[in-house]
């Protein structure tokens, strides 16, 4: 929704919204021009509204929401308008249960990055927002990132004459069946959203929708492993066998750790070889690109290290599925083997919770100690039986608690941990910039 509001703020509109909590992101984008308040209440909507934008995030009972809805005033969904923008230019899709939003910003580095820094192609300072001065680029870029992609210090990259769009697929709500992409990536199709979709099959056929609205003669590329689930005339495969189209072999050395990372990047530069093939007449500048790529700096919260020293280290994570738990802590458990790890948790979603209540006990209790808060309920009301205290119940490591937010710091200063780790997609990251400033007793 923030990288919306920019790009309609750089058509030179009028920009008024709502969000729950004051954030950091939407300081930003005040002091970029917007007007955002705090209170559900339609004495802040301004007059003459040409359309509503909306997430599907927010409940049907907001009182805003319904506000719209008795008027005469368009509305339409984040992803209605997202497609909308994305009509007429060629674009590349990320899609997938996890790991989409590293890709994304990955297939942006690569595309921003092959400018004259890295192959001496490109002489003309970049308009790009958000992208160093100095940088050049031989496309002109409009990306759309789930995330803040540290190069750009942005979810949100932006030339005026953009002539390809990048964008995150999110099939929440089966918002990805708005596009049309030219390439198309699938990471993953693990079991998610089950409060929209019903059954994993479902959500399956939602992601063979979505493949089948390739262009003709455009690509999907796919993992390897979940390849023979979605079927299409021109799959490209990638991962770690020596049968895939793309090896992860192929990359140089990334900054960031994590066999997952490994996949993420081999997916981003599959679809940017595919996409430059299509675009220049099958001539592809691999070393441009795997240049570009050795630059990725990461995502916010994305296996993001918020503290490195010798007696401490404190990393951020959005992980809020059990896969990708699993993955994260995998990454960290390797990066550091001798070391105490302790993990803090948000669940995120009622929903969610009931539904992988069992595999999020499994993932989490491999940690050296847990440490649950209570559940984010985003969009959703309370649903029986379920609570952190429910999911605390199922894992089976004795060192593990659940503690109130407000409880949280004290906690920490009285029990150092030699790795730490904060974990979900609700308001957890409201409490990193505390986190990072705990002084131990």
């Amino acid at each position: 929704m923030s990288a919306l509001a920019r790009f309609f703020l750089l058509q030179k509109k009028q920009v008024y919204g709502y969000d729950l909590t004051p954030s950091e992101i939407t300081s930003q984008l005040i002091a970029e021009g917007a007007h955002i308040h705090f209170e559900d209440d339609v004495n802040k909507i301004p007059k003459n509204v040409d359309i509503a934008i909306y997430s599907p995030a927010v409940p049907k009972e907001n009182a805003e929401f319904q506000y719209f809805l008795t008027k005469s005033v368009p509305m339409l969904k984040r992803s209605e308008i997202l497609g909308m923008i994305c009509h007429n230019y060629p674009i590349i899709a990320i899609a997938g249960t996890h790991g989409k939003t590293t890709t994304t910003a990955m297939v942006t580095q690569m595309l921003c990055g092959m400018g004259y820094e890295v192959c001496g192609a490109h002489k003309s300072p970049s308009n790009f927002e958000g992208v160093p001065e100095g940088r050049g680029s031989l496309y002109k870029i409009l990306s759309f990132i789930g995330g803040i992609a540290k190069n750009f210090n942005s979810n949100f990259v932006y030339e005026p004459d953009f002539d390809t769009v990048i964008v995150e697929a999110d099939e929440f709500d089966r918002s990805f069946l708005t596009l049309h992409p030219q390439v198309a990536i699938i990471t993953s199709i693990d079991a998610d959203h089950l409060d929209v979709y019903g059954s994993r099959e479902n959500m399956k056929e939602s992601f063979q929708l979505f493949a089948n609205q390739i262009k003709p003669g455009g690509t999907l590329v796919i993992y390897d492993e979940i390849a023979e689930q979605i079927a299409h005339p021109n799959k490209i495969t990638y991962g770690f066998s020596d049968k895939a189209t793309y090896n992860v072999s192929d990359l140089p050395h990334l900054p960031i750790p994590g066999k997952h990372n490994a996949l993420n990047a081999t997916a981003a530069f599959a679809a940017c070889c595919e996409y430059l093939k299509w675009k220049n007449d099958g001539i592809v500048d691999v070393q441009s690109l795997q240049a570009a790529l050795s630059q990725f700096t990461g995502v916010k919260r994305r296996f993001d290290v918020r503290v490195q020293r010798d007696d401490f280290v404190y990393i951020d994570d959005y992980a809020h599925h059990p896969e990708a738990i699993n993955a994260f802590l995998d990454a960290v458990k390797n990066s550091y083997p001798t070391k105490k790890i302790i993990g803090i948790f948000q669940p995120h979603l009622y929903s969610r919770t009931k539904d992988f209540a069992q595999e999020f006990a499994e993932s989490l209790e491999i940690l050296d100690e847990i440490i649950l808060l209570d559940i984010y309920p985003a969009r959703e009301e309370p649903i029986e039986g379920i609570s952190s205290s429910y999911l605390l119940s199922l894992i089976k490591n004795k060192n593990k608690k659940l503690l109130k937010k407000e409880e949280l710091i004290d906690y920490l200063q009285e029990n150092k941990p030699d790795v730490l780790l904060t974990m979900g997609a609700g308001d957890i990251d409201r409490l990193v910039g505390r986190i990072e400033n705990v002084e131990f007793f």
